[in-house]
């Protein structure tokens, strides 16, 4: 029989999609209070794999990525997806949201996504948030499953979060001593 241990923790990353560089600059600061400080942003990306936000967010829509430096419980998931959720709340503006917030969790072996929609491959989490393995690392690149979105997909993202992954291996060596 297998021991039950502490899950190892994880490195927080939150893909934001939005059309307002404005926006964003508040959001960052709402990021960093809420999850601490920011080891790695990129964007704008301009995003064109779907055209699934256009009519609440406009033509132009762009992603932006930030990791944070503090790791985290991966069982916290499903209170950050619902926190990010209740921002998107906040810059709602005639019923349209002007942000749309992806938090997930970087592993040494993969990217999970937190959801609120049910599919059959998604892992229920607490709350009515799900998980979904996004991207397994395995061959020395993150690679995408059948269900993944095209946008995490892409050569950029891949590569973006590969970095990532290298600064997360670098702060759990730290961390081991």
């Amino acid at each position: 029989m297998g021991e039950i241990a502490l899950f190892p923790e994880t490195k927080l990353v939150i893909g934001v999609l939005s059309s307002s560089f404005t926006v964003m600059e508040e959001l960052e600061g709402k990021l960093k209070r809420l999850y601490g400080p920011i080891d790695s942003r990129i964007g704008p990306w301009p995003f064109a794999f779907t055209e699934y936000y256009t009519k609440e967010m406009g033509p132009e829509i762009f992603r932006f990525f930030f990791s944070f430096e503090t790791l985290i419980d991966p069982s916290g998931l499903s209170v950050i997806k619902r926190k990010t959720n209740e921002i998107e709340k906040e810059y709602t503006a005639g019923g349209n949201r002007r942000i749309n917030i992806d938090p997930g969790i970087m592993t040494v072996d993969n990217f999970i996504l937190a959801t609120t929609k049910r599919r059959g491959h998604r892992i229920p989490l607490e709350d009515g948030i799900y998980g979904e393995v996004t991207l397994i690392y395995m061959n020395r690149d993150f690679q995408p499953l059948p269900w993944t979105y095209a946008d995490f997909r892409s050569r950029d993202y891949r590569d973006h979060l590969r970095e990532v992954r290298k600064k997360y291996l670098a702060q759990l060596k730290r961390q081991s001593g």
